[in-house]
């Protein structure tokens, strides 16, 4: 009995390590687990479902054979492919939840989503993040030819790795009281999450009770896995040279 987590793996055709070490991920370790779990940021860029370029079909098909399999596949937008829609879930058999959802984890009940909206001190970022999530703003954006689209996009994430660099790590770390507040009113005391890409667990208390934050890494050095069984659970890498290629 295993369920596995993962985000942050901003797979792109410019970095084929990553894929190859993703898609060695989906062969070798979702055979006959319980549940896989995607806690955004997938893509590097998703600009909508009607991009069918020879990368994503070849992602799209990875899940595809896993849920096929019978294993079931979950995804939660994250900052960088928040448009993911219908479409490719229908494509790959994988259901997409709402940014906080909460599972149940071997009896657990736990509180999963992508992060970013627990860095409350990076308000310049959640303003931007209100704009874009504003469905109006979304229909606009698909009326765009595809290239447009792209170059959109392209422009976005250059922006957006430029502004970060100005910023404290402070203000893009999740701030405390939210993620406490986040969790007592969803009455856990496990919350999991990435975006941060500061892979860790954190003891924590909420509600005058022990809790815990596990914090899922990104894949730019090597992929991040976190293992989850009835037993306990382990966040653990993988190496792009020997365990991924």
């Amino acid at each position: 009995m295993t369920t596995l987590f993962i985000s942050d793996l901003h797979l792109s055709a410019d970095r084929p390590d990553i894929t190859a070490c993703f898609l060695r991920f989906m062969q070798q370790e979702t055979q006959g687990i319980d549940a896989l779990y995607v806690l955004g940021d997938l893509f590097e860029m998703w600009i909508g479902d009607d991009d069918d370029s020879p990368f994503h079909q070849q992602i799209k098909h990875a899940f595809k054979h896993v849920t096929d399999s019978g294993v079931p596949c979950y995804f939660i937008h994250g900052n960088r492919d928040f448009l993911i829609g219908k479409r490719f879930s229908r494509e790959t058999g994988v259901t997409l939840l709402p940014e906080h959802s909460i599972v149940d984890l071997y009896g657990k009940p736990t509180l999963i989503l992508h992060g970013d909206t627990l860095c409350t001190l990076d308000e310049g970022y959640q303003r931007y993040r209100k704009k874009v999530h504003n469905r109006f703003i979304q229909w606009l954006f698909f009326r765009l030819p595809l290239r447009y689209r792209q170059q959109i996009g392209d422009k976005m994430r250059s922006n957006s790795s430029e502004t970060n660099q100005k910023k404290s790590q402070q203000i893009m770390d999740v701030t405390a009281s939210e993620v406490e507040r986040v969790m007592a009113e969803s009455h856990v005391q496990q919350m999991i999450h990435g975006h941060t890409h500061r892979p860790d667990i954190h003891r924590i208390e909420v509600a005058g009770q022990p809790a815990e934050r596990i914090v899922l890494g990104d894949w730019y050095d090597h992929g991040s896995v976190l293992v989850y069984r009835p037993e306990g659970y382990q966040l653990e890498t993988r190496d792009f040279q020997s365990d991924c290629q």
